[in-house]
């Protein structure tokens, strides 16, 4: 099997929005190699294949913040209609309805993105929790030191000779 793209740049493509990981109409179609207006309509004449988890449609605020952040969507800025929004399992059902070669092959490609994503977060949180523990860790075993250095700060201002010459005395 030939890839089409790498994986790389359909990560690239995957944003955060109202809690889920989605790609928009528009990265899928170039990804797909249709227009995005046949994608949509191929999205509408199955409707019933595409519930809520699977595609929804951006609200007007999360169409600008998209187009803000994103260079490569600066012209979705001048359309009139709101984006529409696939999660993972959304994006493999599209290529089930564009059935094509490419669609398919597309399809696997974000499949994979969308592992890898889920692979960077569970190591991320793996990191996370031996970072906790070795904080534990070291701050018992350093606990000597800083109330070393504690005691230290807090003894009390004896008066020292003063070493130097000074007018004042």
């Amino acid at each position: 099997m030939k890839t089409i793209v790498s994986i790389e740049n359909i990560t690239k493509s995957i944003f955060m929005i109202r809690g889920h990981k989605v790609m928009l109409d528009h990265d899928l179609a170039n990804l797909y190699g249709v227009k995005t207006k046949r994608l949509n309509e191929q999205v509408k004449r199955n409707k019933k294949r595409f519930p809520d988890n699977y595609m929804f449609q951006l609200t007007k605020d999360e169409k600008a913040e998209v187009v803000a952040n994103c260079d490569h969507l600066r012209n979705l800025k001048y359309s009139r209609t709101l984006p529409n929004v696939f999660t993972e399992h959304g994006a493999v059902m599209l290529a089930s309805v564009l059935n094509t070669d490419v669609a398919i092959n597309v399809s696997i490609q974000i499949v994979n993105a969308f592992i890898k994503l889920r692979e960077l977060a569970l190591s991320n949180k793996d990191l996370v929790i031996k970072i906790k523990a070795m904080e534990k860790k070291y701050n018992y075993q350093f606990r000597a030191v800083f109330d070393a250095i504690r005691q230290l700060m807090n003894t009390e201002d004896t008066k020292k000779k003063r070493i130097g010459f000074c007018r004042n005395e």
